[in-house]
This record gives structure tokens, sequence and C-alpha cells, in this order.
């Protein structure tokens, strides 16, 4: 593939468009938008226009919002029709969601009634929901039919279904009472009735339930497409793997992002502007500057204690990161163990003793190891000062690292927000304040 990429350049360098979109053809999309992002913009575009209808649409749909709001812009109006008519509705309702309002009301106009009235419904849902991650184009079959009949429905209808490998089977109101495997069907006999074919068992999810729940349910069964149903249970579309595959990422960096006490930036690093980078990072800068005062109110508060005691502040440092490091060690630890299920409400005494014991001998090795340092610097009073307080702040910062994530997704907040600076900041503050209190009360 790297040699034909190679090719490809070659032929957009000599304008070879005939020779260049009869090559393109056979490329599957995912390989044609790693070759759109070697280019210029001036030859994405006319390379773009070269693909085949099906092809174009496949392409337009794995490309970042920036690349598509560029595209959409040189299209003329009926290229843009054709383009959005060709893409699949919840491709369509991603882009919808990704463009500037101006822009999805231009792109809502050009859609055919019956387009449009499924973009709306699904553009209706919560901003967050399944509903506008699902696809209205599936295949259901009835209870009474017989397999023959629902593989003649399949034959009719199962061009225009996002997938055919699973079909749902509902009853005479539309709700949905199970699933079934194409497999089952093909190996069954002709005149054999669905309901024979079926047991009850499915997994579902309600269309405004919040995607990562749909992330989960999909890991957890193993499945590759999971139906979406309303209230009452009627079945309103379905959500393939691939689509839960965008989420999930989009929701890891969005967790990286907090992590790192950074606003989630929703288009490619490398698309953002200046403009937009500063403002998802200077608002919680601003935020620890003002948070960090407070240590140096508890340094101002202690300031005699230093000035009789001076080979105290060689050892600030050292204490304060050693709370942030643990603190740190162990929010990274609940975040990714919150994110992806393997905690609950109900451990949360387990893991309290578990971090209690860890962080406890943790502080005890690095208490043991600082007070030798102390020793040399100051003799056994400050030996014993900093011995005890790196054993309290390392257990101090442990706990606080472990809480907060907790405390906030019991809050209904995202456990990301305790982010690494967050929970150093606050062990920082707190190691400040024990470790003057220690030295002025046993100096």
């Amino acid at each position: 593939m790297i040699q034909d990429q190679v090719t490809v350049k070659e032929l957009v360098e000599r304008r070879d468009w005939p020779a260049l979109r009869s090559r393109l053809a056979s490329w599957p999309g995912s390989d044609i938008v790693e070759l759109l992002e070697q280019l210029t913009p001036a030859e994405r575009f006319i390379v773009f226009r070269l693909l085949p209808r099906p092809l174009a649409s496949d392409v337009f749909s794995r490309l970042s919002s920036s690349e598509q709001d560029t595209i959409l812009q040189g299209l003329t109006e009926e290229e843009t029709r054709r383009l959005l008519a060709d893409l699949t509705p919840d491709d369509r309702t991603h882009l919808f969601e990704e463009m500037p309002a101006r822009v999805t009301r231009r792109l809502l106009q050009l859609l055919p009634p019956s387009d449009l009235d499924e973009a709306r419904s699904l553009l209706g849902y919560p901003e967050e929901s399944v509903g506008r991650l699902m696809t209205p184009n599936y295949v259901a079959v009835r209870a009474n039919w017989t397999v023959e009949r629902a593989l003649q429905h399949i034959r009719v209808f199962g061009k225009s279904s996002e997938t055919i490998n699973r079909l749902y089977v509902l009853d005479e109101s539309g709700r949905l009472i199970d699933d079934l495997e194409l497999s089952r069907l093909v190996l069954a006999e002709p005149t054999e009735r669905i309901e024979r074919l079926i047991d009850g068992s499915f997994v579902s999810v309600s269309a405004f339930a919040d995607r990562e729940e749909t992330v989960s349910l999909i890991r957890k069964y193993d499945l590759t497409v999971l139906p979406v149903v309303d209230s009452s249970g009627a079945l309103l579309g379905i959500v393939t793997i691939d689509d839960v595959l965008d989420v999930e990422q989009q929701e890891i960096t969005e967790d990286f992002h907090r992590v790192g006490s950074v606003s989630p930036i929703r288009v490619p690093l490398r698309d953002a502007s200046v403009s937009v980078l500063y403002r998802g990072r200077v608002v919680w800068l601003l935020a620890l500057v003002f948070m960090n005062i407070f240590s140096g109110a508890g340094i101002a508060l202690f300031q005699d204690t230093i000035a009789a005691h001076v080979n105290l502040v060689f050892f600030l440092p050292l204490l304060t990161a050693s709370a942030g490091n643990a603190g740190s060690q162990a929010a990274t630890l609940m975040v990714r163990a919150l994110a992806t299920g393997d905690v609950h409400s109900r451990d949360w005494l387990m893991l309290l003793r578990k971090e209690v014991l860890v962080a406890g001998a943790m502080g005890l090795t690095m208490g043991a190891a600082v007070s030798g340092i102390g020793m040399l610097r100051g003799g056994p009073p400050i030996s014993l000062v900093v011995a005890l307080t790196m054993f309290l702040v390392v257990i101090l910062g442990s706990l606080v690292g472990m809480a907060l994530p907790f405390v906030l997704s019991q809050l209904k907040l995202d456990p990301a927000a305790a982010s690494t600076p967050l929970v150093t900041s606050v062990a920082d503050v707190s190691g400040v304040l024990i470790y003057l209190s220690i030295a002025s009360r046993y100096l």
C-alpha cells in the first residue's frame, strides 16, 4: 500500500486525473483518508471530487469536522446535496452536530423531505444521547413469519440497512421482542417460523441513555450492534460498533485532556487554532494559580519557624512533590477504574482500607529514605520531622487522589475532572501545612 501511495502521489503531481480516479476506486476509505492527509489543501479537494459517490461518502464520514467543512465550502449546491444523500443517517447527524449552526441550517435545507424529517428527529435527542448516534436503517421481521418470508424481506430491504448480521424481531405494535443472528436464519428450515428460533433474551438501550452506557454494554456483551428503543420498548434504530469506537476514542481523549487540566478540544490538535488552545488551557491554569496561593499563605503563617530553622526549606519541595506524586498515582488508577467500570460505589470502603495500607507502606519506605538526609542536613530533630511528615503527606496525598474522583462520580460529574494538577495542588497545600505544623510543634 505504501508503494501504491507513492504512485498515486505521482499521478497527482502529473495531474493525470482519469488514471487517478481509476486507481482510487479500488482503495479502502481509510487508506484514502491517510492519502488526503499527505496532500496540500488544493490537491486534497481535487482528489476528493474524483472519488465515486459511495466511496466519497465513506471517506467524508471519516474526515475531521474541520476537513469536512473545508470540502463543503468548495462543493457546488448539487454536489453537496448528493453527498448528504449518500451519507448514512448517523454520519449525517454527526456532521450536523460538528458544523456551526449557520452551516447546519444551510445543509438541512438541501435534504429531501424524508431525510429532513429523519435528521430533525435524530437531532431532537439530547446532545450526548444514544439517539443522536443511532441509525434507523435496520432490518426487522415478525415473529409469526416463516424463515422463507423473512429471507425474502431481507433481500428486498437489506441493501439499505447498516448491517444484516443481526435481525430484529418485532411484535404487531413494533416493540422489540428479540434479536436473531442471520446465520441461524440461513441454517433453519424455510417453513419454520421465526418465533421458534428466538428465546426472548436480548440487550437494548434507551434512546435517551448516555453514549458511554452504550460503549459499556457493547463491551460487556461483546456485541457488534445494539438496538435502541423508546420508553415503550419500540425499536427506533441501531448503534453499530464502528460508531461506538468513535465515541470511545472521543471520550478517552476528553479524559486525557481533563487529567492534564485541559478543557476538551473537539478538533485534531494540528487543526486547533491558537485561540482554541489558549482557551482550553488558561482557565485551569488560572484556577490552579489561585489554589496554590494557599501554599504561600501557609509558608507565611510559619515564617518564624522557618527563620529559626532554615534547613526546613531544603525539604519543602521534596515533601510537597512526594505528596502530589502519590496523589497523582492514586487519581490515575481511580479515574481509569471508574471509566472502565472496574469499581463501583459498593467498593468504596474496601478501596479505602486498601489505599490506607498501600499508602502507609509507601509512606514508611519514603520516610525512612529521607530520614537519613534529614540527619545529615539538620540532625535528629530535623530527621524526625521530615520522616514523620513524609509518612503523613504520602498517606494524605494518596487518599485525596483516590477519594476525589470517586466523590465526583457520586455527584454525577466527570471523575477525570480530578486531574493530576488539581490533585497535586491540593496535596501541595496540605503538605505545606502538615510539614510546618509538625516542625513548629517539635522544633
